[in-house]
């Protein structure tokens, strides 16, 4: 078997996988997976069962699993060229987050072509790199390719609601599945941001930890009109906006002092890392990819959502309920939940959601080196940069098996295309273009690993 090719035959630009990622994107987005966290899911069946389709066609194995009725998942070991190497594996998720039709410009599951791009639910989260993944497979098979190792290929339900009916499902009572893999790598890294109007790729190493939480306030029933000290909504009020306006201590990983030190000398500027002005002041430099980065710096939490017993305006309930999602850093989940409890306030009791690790990996890592080298020979006046992910991914459940995960799908980005808004927005979308890019770069990098 031959390795991957990086000649000139197939520079990143134009490599003969693209065309395919193109076409499996759009059959990709136009099976509604919407995820809404409870029943009422739409389930990944009929796209598992089309990824499975294209990988038996391919004339791979895959194992198809349910861990409920039409929550399923797909999973495909590649034999690599050198067996004694650890395996790697190279996941995405099928499932997103749920759509409004009335706010769009097109159907959230048209996949229609608009102004060069590919527009629908999961075109940038994340469908778009596991139509990548899948046309680079596709031409490895059809041009007798092996990987340099082996490859744990895995397309995984879930993921937007935390991977229970997914990843953390296979890990628990799949743990073979990953035999002899010691790295990971998939979404939300890769992509090219403007940093004070020079480009640079942003290589996920790290992600902040999840603490979802309920807070359920208690108080004493009665008539709106009457006078009542133990409204059960206004402790609630009070306890969220005491959370809401909670300023959090900066500290930054090896991963976010590495981004900043980085994008400190593209924009010619002095950093102190000491100074919280300074590292924001840097941080605007990253235009609208800030709401990205700029959350790194510092455990966070946003305020979700707000219920009540109530079902008349002059009804005092017995109790109201809210929702907070708490970002830990690294070694802060414990004292942040510590804090919101004490900030909440004798009247709330809390209780996890959802909870799960925050990761970081190591940046000197050869699977690092492997990226970049691809990135700098698509786009050689670039910059790469390290960052830390603001959210979640399933590579939180592979790393249950010391499994080290990292972000990777490449896109080269027009300027002017607010990418960050593109997850879990109205109007999601990606340019063609990018994609292409994509395409024969994840090509260029997984003959290098």
């Amino acid at each position: 078997m031959e390795t991957p090719a990086t000649s000139s035959a197939a520079r990143p630009t134009e490599h003969p996988a693209a065309d395919d990622a193109i076409r499996i994107a759009r059959d990709l987005i136009r099976f509604d997976t919407t995820n809404t966290g409870d029943e009422r899911s739409a389930g990944e069946r009929e796209a598992a069962e089309y990824v499975t389709g294209l990988l038996q066609d391919w004339g791979c194995q895959p194992a198809y699993f349910e861990s409920e009725p039409r929550r399923g998942s797909v999973v495909v070991r590649l034999e690599g060229q050198d067996q004694t190497r650890p395996a790697l594996v190279l996941h995405g998720h099928l499932d997103v987050v749920p759509a409004n039709a009335a706010e769009w410009q097109a159907d959230p599951f048209g996949a229609e072509i608009r102004d060069g791009a590919i527009w629908g639910r999961g075109a940038v989260d994340m469908k778009d790199m596991d139509a990548m993944i899948l046309a680079v497979v596709g031409w490895w098979r059809d041009q007798g390719v092996k990987p340099p190792r082996d490859i744990v290929l895995c397309f995984f339900a879930d993921e937007e609601a935390g991977g229970a009916l997914g990843s953390r499902w296979l890990v628990r009572n799949h743990p073979e599945l990953f035999a002899g893999a010691t790295e990971a790598v998939s979404e939300v890294g890769g992509f090219s941001v403007s940093v004070a109007g020079r480009r640079a790729y942003l290589i996920q190493t790290a992600e902040k930890g999840i603490a979802w939480l309920k807070l359920v306030s208690k108080g004493t029933p009665g008539h709106g009109s009457a006078i009542n000290q133990d409204n059960a909504v206004r402790h609630l009020v009070d306890a969220l906006a005491r959370i809401a306006a909670q300023p959090w201590t900066m500290n930054l990983t090896p991963t976010v002092e590495a981004m900043l030190r980085g994008a400190a000398d593209l924009a010619g500027v002095n950093l102190d890392l000491t100074d919280r002005q300074s590292v924001d002041q840097l941080l605007d430099a990253f235009g609208a990819a800030k709401r990205f980065v700029g959350a790194s710096v510092a455990t966070g939490v946003n305020l979700t959502s707000l219920h009540t017993g109530s079902s008349k305006v002059n009804v005092v309930p017995r109790t109201a309920e809210g929702t907070i999602d708490m970002r830990p850093l690294p070694g802060e989940a414990a004292d942040a939940k510590e804090l919101v409890t004490k900030l909440a306030g004798p009247h709330i009791d809390i209780s996890p959601l959802n909870e799960d690790i925050a990761l970081e990996a190591p940046l000197d890592a050869p699977v690092v080196a492997a990226m970049k080298e691809a990135l700098t020979a698509a786009d050689p006046s670039a910059a790469i940069l390290p960052y830390m992910l603001a959210g979640g991914t399933d590579g939180k459940a592979l790393a249950r098996l010391g499994i080290a995960s990292y972000g990777f799908a490449p896109l080269r980005l027009p300027d002017t295309f607010d990418f960050t808004a593109m997850f879990h927005g109205v109007d999601e979308r990606v340019p063609i273009d990018s994609l292409r890019w994509g395409a024969g770069v994840l090509a260029d990098f997984l003959g290098r690993i």
